[in-house]
């Protein structure tokens, strides 16, 4: 029988991107969406405290290993802003509307240095708790372009690149991506374990 596990989201883009990773360890995937009466208050002031808030929220309802991330964008010149706040930077919290406040924001900025960040949560069927990280390094681009992706890949050059993460391809993205490598950390753990 298939061991399942949730992924702590309803989000589409996140869900693509790590739920292919879990199917490879064999195992039956859930979601938020078929949960959708799980409290979950992301009211913490890191991107940790926000996926243990999750994973361990979803794990005391479900009974089922847990699979929780947060992450977001975090830019110097802001002062590490939008961080934890990534997903509602702008008054309707709109990819586009969030977009269009960053790049407002860094109008007259000469230091345009970015960096996404993930920290992902496995909390087991045992309780215990495992962190894996994952960060990718860039610019934010003075202008939005390209259609692929979500979030701030629109605003976002990768180190090395004069592309957006959206101009570069879902692909692409996602052998480069933060959350790729945080995922690459945990597929390597699950290896190993008995989740």
């Amino acid at each position: 029988m298939k061991r399942t596990i949730v992924i702590a989201s309803s989000n589409e883009g996140k869900i693509e991107e790590i739920k292919p990773s879990l199917l490879s360890h064999g195992f039956k995937v859930l979601t938020l969406r078929d949960f959708p009466h799980v409290p979950i208050n992301e009211d913490g002031k890191t991107f940790r405290e926000n996926a243990e808030k999750k994973a361990r929220a979803v794990a005391t309802l479900t009974k089922f290993p847990v699979i929780a991330d947060d992450s977001g964008l975090e830019v110097d010149a802001l002062s590490g802003a939008p961080g934890v706040h990534s997903k509602r930077f702008s008054h309707s919290g709109l990819d586009a509307d969030n977009n269009a406040r960053l790049l407002s924001l860094m109008e007259n900025k000469t230091n345009r240095r970015a960096c996404f960040k993930t920290i992902i949560v496995l909390k087991e069927s045992s309780g215990d708790e495992r962190i894996f990280e994952g960060r990718l390094d860039g610019y934010i681009h003075t202008v939005s372009e390209g259609e692929s992706g979500f979030g701030y890949d629109p605003v976002f050059i990768p180190v090395g690149y004069h592309e957006t993460l959206a101009q570069l391809g879902s692909v692409h993205k996602q052998n480069m991506s933060h959350r790729q490598k945080a995922l690459s950390r945990l597929s390597a753990y699950l290896k190993l374990s008995d989740v």
